[in-house]
């Protein structure tokens, strides 16, 4: 599944919108997201960003080995969007580094 997560903007053809963070998380948790665009500002300001989404994920790719979704930031908030970007970024490169090779060594497998 394609997964556009924002509260304003309709997503791009062939993606589904979510407007929350935790109806993402339920999705990336039962493994059903392919595809993830990412917008920063999300509703109110205290309500928690695209930011604090990606760093979840993050956390979960570096202490669970999780292998993520295909990640996309469409923000229009320059700042957000690059803070983002930056986290997106490191998460390939550890993915790149460290799961993907170990993936490979399995034949694509899950360790058990």
């Amino acid at each position: 599944m394609k997964v556009f997560l924002d509260d304003v903007r309709s997503p791009y053809e062939g993606w589904n919108q979510i407007r929350t963070i935790e109806e993402v998380i339920a999705l990336l948790e039962n493994g059903l997201v392919t595809d993830l665009s990412l917008d920063h500002d999300l509703g109110s300001c205290d309500s928690k960003s695209g930011y604090d989404l990606v760093s979840w994920i993050e956390e979960k790719v570096m202490k669970e080995n999780w292998v993520p979704p295909n990640l996309y930031c469409h923000s229009m908030n320059p700042v957000g969007k690059d803070k983002i970007q930056l986290v997106i970024d490191r998460i390939g490169r550890y993915v790149e580094a460290y799961i993907k090779p170990f993936k490979d060594n399995l034949g694509g497998k899950e360790a058990r």
